[in-house]
């Protein structure tokens, strides 16, 4: 019997699988991906300090690290059911059972669905489907495409999407609804954009983002916001637009748009229709935690962090013996967070099977996630300490 099986190959799932063989472990890590590296193999984008990101060299890296130690990657297996056992977990996969004593799942994160009229039609994605189709699969989604759901993630997979020639024509709003929430209200939506300002490409924006804190002057700059939006890298990022209707008879022809009230109402009159070859849905990010429930781990549901997340320890230790998790199911948060996360959760397996005995690195593993965290460019959710502090709370309650 192998030490440690890991479900995911993500940033979390390759750190952890390093740590643990770095204490000597048998470990396996499975992925229903052909290739290791999850979310990793999609990212691209420029830190400020001028240097670049590129995940698909982080990923290959920890996939070489991971395999120099011993680690058997297996890609390509689905995992369907997971169940305790007398001494772990038995995990039933598209290749067989397995049998482990400690069970890390690190499965990441999933997009938020968000459905406008005509979203069924050919040419219409998910913001995370078009990035992995232009900087993983080298397939051009379209020639000029418009963006619906204006948040962190869609600006910077936007930037991603210009930077291999594709035209982003706009970024707009979904329509408002109770499905679309906050995504649809122009105002929410700024003070979101508002906690990334100082990534803002213009300098003019930058500056102009510092006196934008007060919720008078967000009102107030979100009734004066130019219905053609400011372009950010030369992309229109319109607030007080919002999309009817996506339109298109065998694939997509165009998405028809109107401008909207501070409240996110359309405003009759001001319909047009624009054309466009392929459109991007951006719902946001929610923890990927099936698995999870289906072992029987208990959940909270944390706003802050995503949605619903397995409850946890700061080791990354689940109320169920021998299952621990990691990255964004844990919530919604960079990979460099997941990555320092996986270190935790392979040095908590270590400890738990009797391989680490110093508890020092273990401590300053969890030192170094919160001051990763800390260090991170974007952040996903305003109140993520909040979020992060109440789901150790409630692991430490009885």
């Amino acid at each position: 019997m192998i030490d440690a099986l890991i479900i995911g190959a993500g940033p979390a799932g390759l750190s952890a699988a390093i740590a643990c063989a770095k204490q000597d472990l048998s470990v396996v890590v499975i992925d229903e991906f052909y290739r290791a590296g999850g979310r990793l193999l999609g990212q691209l984008h420029q830190e400020p300090d001028g240097t670049w990101w590129n995940g698909v060299e982080e990923a290959l890296r920890l996939d070489l690290e991971a395999r120099t130690l011993g680690v058997d990657i297996r890609c390509g297996v689905s995992v369907y059911d997971v169940a305790r056992t007398t001494d772990g977990w038995n995990v039933s996969t598209t290749a067989g059972e397995m049998e482990t004593p400690l069970l890390l799942i690190a499965t990441g994160a999933s997009e938020t669905a968000v459905p406008v009229p005509g979203w069924t039609l050919p040419g219409v994605m998910s913001i995370g489907a078009a990035q992995v189709m232009t900087n993983v699969q080298r397939v051009r989604v379209g020639e000029r495409g418009v963006v619906i759901g204006v948040n962190i993630l869609s600006v910077a997979i936007a930037r991603e999407l210009q930077l291999a020639g594709i035209q982003i024509d706009r970024m707009i709003l979904p329509p408002a609804s109770s499905i679309t929430g906050n995504a649809g209200l122009p105002e929410e939506v700024m003070r979101a954009l508002l906690r990334v300002a100082h990534l803002a490409p213009s300098p003019l924006l930058r500056w102009g983002s510092r006196f934008m804190h007060c919720h008078w002057m967000q009102s107030l700059a979100v009734r004066l916001y130019p219905s053609r939006g400011f372009p950010m890298w030369d992309i229109p990022i319109q607030l007080r637009t919002a999309a009817l209707e996506i339109v298109g008879k065998a694939q997509v022809e165009g998405v028809r748009i109107a401008q909207i009230t501070p409240d996110g109402q359309p405003i009759f009159g001001t319909e047009q229709l624009i054309p466009a070859d392929f459109v991007c849905i951006a719902g946001g990010l929610s923890p990927l935690a099936e698995l999870a429930a289906i072992a029987g781990c208990p959940f909270a549901y944390v706003p802050s962090l995503g949605g619903h997340v397995p409850i946890h320890n700061d080791q990354m230790q689940t109320a169920l013996p021998g299952l621990f998790v990691a990255g964004n199911i844990t919530g919604v948060e960079s990979a460099k967070v997941a990555m320092a996360q996986g270190k935790v959760a392979g040095l908590s397996m270590a400890h738990a099977r009797g391989a680490l005995t110093d508890l020092s690195p273990l401590t300053d593993a969890i030192r170094d996630v919160k001051a990763v965290r800390q260090r991170a460019t974007i952040q996903f959710h305003p109140d993520i300490d909040d979020g992060r502090a109440l789901v150790e709370k409630l692991a430490l309650a009885p």
